[in-house]
């Protein structure tokens, strides 16, 4: 249309409003089908399902390359971030997320079923190359996110890449943010060992790093099951202590309280399940350090975080739906943009001057 030279100076094919309509009903919608439809009776912009895929996907991975390059703007930095008491103070987090995966054999079924279809026509245009599909079919993608006290100011990305990637992205966001220039830097985590690996290797300055209290009292009833049963109402409160213990008496009072609990067990199955947790606890003890967090304020679950790798895949996760890892990733990071607050931010970069 000719009003698209106004909106959009490269006059693509799709004007970039409707690009951001598209992808911004693309979010909630069931499939592209159901996207392009939408989109249909909102703006009578007409796309087949095919199309729009292509449109939402392409602008998906123009956001990772936007962040990547260091063009886009984040809106807020460290400083913007303070809490009721008065300090500064930002929160890292970060965790794996499964993503249902196109595995080789399935994309080699889907291609023969196209081909066959084909040969009933007369001419169609040669299949583009073959992409190669997934080893399994689940794969791990990983999350950072950054984010104040009261979670007005966040920041959130994704990636297919390995756990180098990730502290790399750790890295990157916290010069961006001026992380050093925050009164308090604490990062909550599920205590993985990629996590704290990562946050040593690539020097981030930190004040502490906390384990996740869910985590723990997962691991807590864990061994709680297997050395009381599932309803035992004193393996219930057995569970109840010890969690008491590590929130208000830290460390030490809960290690000493786990010994002397596995120093009177009976039993191969129930000794087992002690040292299990006995050594989970071992292995994250500078990071149990629940009374010095709450004293200072600190949050010591890192529910933000686990809500983050919940919505950035939730568009993934649909019946049935299996997806190539660089298309998956780009579906991601328009909703991180979303709960980054950076989407508006983003489109308006994307604005080209028409003089």
């Amino acid at each position: 249309m000719p009003a698209d030279a106004f909106l959009d100076a490269a006059e693509a094919t799709i004007s970039l409003g409707a690009r951001e309509l598209a992808c911004r009903l693309n979010q909630s919608a069931r499939s592209f089908d159901k996207a392009a439809d939408n989109l249909a009776r909102a703006a009578q912009i007409h796309l087949s399902g095919e199309k729009l895929r292509q449109v939402v996907e392409a602008e998906g991975k123009a956001v990772l390359a936007a962040q990547q390059s260091g063009d886009l703007d984040l809106g807020w930095a460290a400083a913007d971030c303070p809490t009721a008491a008065g300090p500064t103070r930002v929160y890292l987090g970060s965790d794996g997320v499964k993503v249902p995966a196109v595995t080789d054999a399935e994309k080699k079924g889907r291609r023969q079923k196209v081909k066959e279809k084909r040969r009933r026509r007369r001419k169609c245009r040669p299949l583009p190359r073959a992409k190669a599909g997934a080893d399994q079919k689940y794969k791990e993608f990983k999350v950072v996110a950054y984010y104040s006290e009261d979670q007005e100011h966040r920041h959130v990305v994704v990636t297919r890449g390995d756990c180098e990637v990730a502290g790399r992205l750790m890295r990157r966001d916290a010069g961006r943010l001026r992380l050093d220039q925050a009164d308090e830097k604490v990062a909550n985590v599920d205590g993985a060992d990629w996590i704290r690996n990562q946050i040593r290797r690539q020097s981030l300055p930190l004040d502490a790093v906390g384990l996740d209290f869910y985590h723990l009292a997962d691991n807590v009833h864990k061994a709680r099951r297997a050395a009381f049963g599932e309803e035992d109402e004193a393996g219930r409160a057995w569970a109840a202590e010890v969690l008491h213990t590590a929130k208000h008496e830290g460390y030490a009072a809960l290690w000493q309280r786990l010994t002397a609990w596995r120093a009177g067990l009976r039993g191969p199955k129930k000794r087992a399940a002690a040292d299990g947790l006995l050594h989970y606890v071992a292995k994250r003890e500078e990071m149990i350090r629940y009374p010095e967090f709450q004293a200072k304020g600190w949050q010591i679950g890192s529910g933000p975080t686990e809500a983050m790798c919940k919505t950035t895949t939730a568009r993934l996760k649909g019946s049935g739906m299996r997806w190539d890892a660089d298309n998956a990733e780009a579906i991601m990071a328009l909703d991180a943009l979303e709960q980054s607050g950076e989407w508006k931010l983003y489109w308006r970069s994307r604005l080209r001057p028409t003089g």
